[in-house]
């Protein structure tokens, strides 16, 4: 066994409180290195009262590594514990203290959770779970108040640039709610909709403002309203990292420089504020001198944002943040933030705009949940051909073990957004792909968000030509592609299996691009086949009993001597479920 690979903390995304009643174990192993891990739990003020093993699964694995999991239900919400690691005829205990090759003497030396405090437990909104997000760009959506157009405004469906406008508006969006929920979505996630100079107003000016091009602050009260009478759950985003150059206090400052009383509101470098070989003297988002960044440890601009958070909860009963450009504001700001919108919505949704590993803002004090940028990244090159199924396994698994799993159970899936190409065009313009990606979205952990026009065949590059109008002439949408979406969402939403049920990959093998892989709870039993190639393919694993079901035709599906074998299209797929008896063992990888 190689002794350096081994890995467990008593902490962090390694060892936490799931629930009330229950604590999650990880250990990490050299892949390939051991049989079996065991936890040796006990309670130390009475060790031999209540000590269990308790097996560990492996749960994932990547390139190097494999990832055991258990949960485990201290009768007394305390835990001392260390792990029993196999191989052969070899063990070896891991404990707090180093590793051991004979069992440490109780409990001197253990890892210990030393007690589930409710305060302290992760809670993520329930509701999050059962969510089909639609991430809404409202100025590209719907022109539904031709009085609100913008100077200069652009036929509807014409190009996309940098600075132009088409008209979109609320009433736009409020127009065609019935068409999401037509689609299956059960919440909508809209990009900036305050006062700002631009389209995509990620430029804020006046926080409390609704953009007049959009409409006005009865307006989104109206359209919240409308979408929570029809189930819709609504979430707005949040610029708290930088504003306008507009932004009133910001001109106090250009006018008054270091006199003004705004003066520490921003990270100021040089007076006075100007733009010097294309670098501002002052910090901003990027390089962009018109979008002047915040010093959120100021306390007046932490009041001053924080109040804007709690306004639109309590103003239209909001039910969820997404806070851009996440990654750059200060930590204490938003473990602030979460305390604020918590207070005022219990249930409300805080996703974070960060591109990397986020467990720093993961852990119960600031966000429920980040846009999985990984994840898209990853099931595109899988999708595009660019790696094999065993690699694919891989990386989803190194995905899953970033995080608790409270936050993978609500982690924000998307394949693209207002800042990527569009789907299609990232999938090579081929919908046989899209379609696979898409499969793989609906039936993975996680929260599923689509971006406005993916489900009729909308193409594009790269900002500004992913942003592109909505269409809504029934002539011009890929109508085939339509309903491919809303069975997806439909499976999703009718199974619970499909969205809190357990992961994991059967069949993902080197230089072989198809995959099989499972989504199970006590009640169902889901498989998902994958031929990600150009050729016919018939996939097998070892399955049991003789139940299995076609998800999508209900058609019954039978093993043969213990193996199902599975035929496939080009870039096809099969669902399979069955009903699972409580008692049911499910098989191993």
């Amino acid at each position: 066994m190689l002794l350096e690979a081994m890995y467990h903390v008593p902490r962090d995304k390694w060892a936490y409180a799931y629930n009330s009643s229950t604590i999650h174990l990880r250990v990490r192993t050299k892949r390939n290195d051991v049989q079996y891990v065991t936890a040796l739990t006990g309670d130390k003020y009475n060790w031999n009262g209540t000590y269990k093993e308790i097996q560990l699964e492996k749960a994932a694995s990547d390139r190097m590594f494999d990832y055991w999991e258990a949960a485990v239900k201290p009768q007394f919400k305390r835990l001392t514990y260390i792990f029993r690691i196999t191989a052969g005829s070899e063990d070896v205990f891991l404990a707090d203290n180093g590793i051991h090759y004979e069992t440490p003497y109780p409990t001197g030396g253990y890892y210990e959770f030393s007690y589930i405090h409710e305060i302290d437990v992760f809670k993520v909104p329930e509701w999050a779970k059962e969510a089909v997000f639609y991430q809404i760009m409202t100025e590209r959506f719907a022109n539904g108040d031709p009085k609100l157009n913008p100077q200069g405004i652009h036929d509807w469906g014409g190009k996309p640039e940098l600075d132009n406008y088409f008209g979109g508006d609320l009433q736009g969006v409020l127009d065609h709610l019935y068409d999401l929920t037509e689609l299956g979505v059960n919440a909508i996630y809209f990009t900036p909709l305050f006062q700002a100079n631009s389209y995509h107003k990620y430029d804020t000016i006046d926080y409390k403002k609704v953009d007049p091009h959009f409409g006005d602050n009865a307006m989104l009260k109206q359209v919240t309203e409308e979408c929570h009478r029809l189930g819709i759950r609504v979430m707005l985003d949040a610029v708290f990292n930088h504003c306008s150059e507009d932004f009133p206090p910001f001109q106090d400052v250009l006018q008054h420089g270091k006199n003004s009383k705004y003066a520490d509101w921003f990270h100021i470098n040089e007076y006075p504020l100007q733009i010097k070989d294309g670098i501002p003297t002052y910090d901003t988002f990027g390089f962009y001198g018109n979008m002047p960044k915040f010093n959120t440890a100021n306390p007046e601009v932490k009041a001053y944002l924080l109040d804007v958070a709690e306004y639109w909860i309590k103003e239209i009963k909001l039910d969820g943040w997404r806070l851009d450009v996440a990654n750059e504001v200060d930590n204490h700001f938003w473990r602030d933030f979460r305390k604020v919108v918590k207070a005022a919505n219990p249930e409300a949704y805080i996703v974070g705009e960060v591109w990397s590993d986020s467990l720093t803002w993961l852990m119960g004090d600031q966000f429920d949940s980040v846009m999985n940028y990984p994840f898209a990244d990853k099931v595109l090159q899988f999708f595009c051909g660019s790696m094999d199924g065993y690699n694919f396994a891989n990386e989803m698994g190194s995905l899953i073990m970033r995080y608790p799993q409270q936050t993978n159970e609500v982690i924000f899936n998307m394949l693209c957004s207002h800042d990527t190409p569009r789907l299609l065009t990232r999938l090579g313009e081929d919908k046989r792909r899209l379609k696979l990606s898409v499969v793989f979205l609906f039936t993975y952990i996680g929260t599923p968000c689509i971006f406005y026009g993916d489900e009729v065949g909308i193409s594009g590059g790269a900002d500004p030509d992913c942003r592109k109008c909505m269409e809504w002439d029934p002539a011009k949408q890929d109508r085939e592609l339509y309903d491919f979406y809303r069975l997806m969402i439909d499976l999703r939403k009718s199974n619970e299996a499909l969205r809190k049920g357990r992961f994991r990959f059967l069949k993902a093998d080197h230089n072989d691009p198809c995959i099989v892989y499972e989504r199970v709870d006590d009640n169902l039993h889901f498989t998902v086949w994958m031929n990600n190639t150009s050729q016919d393919r018939t996939l097998s694993h070892p399955m049991e009993t003789k139940d299995w079901k076609d998800a999508l035709t209900e058609e019954s599906v039978y093993p043969t001597d213990g193996m199902m074998n599975v035929k496939l299209d080009p870039y096809g797929y099969r669902i399979l479920y069955r009903q699972l008896d409580p008692a049911t063992i499910h098989f191993k990888i």
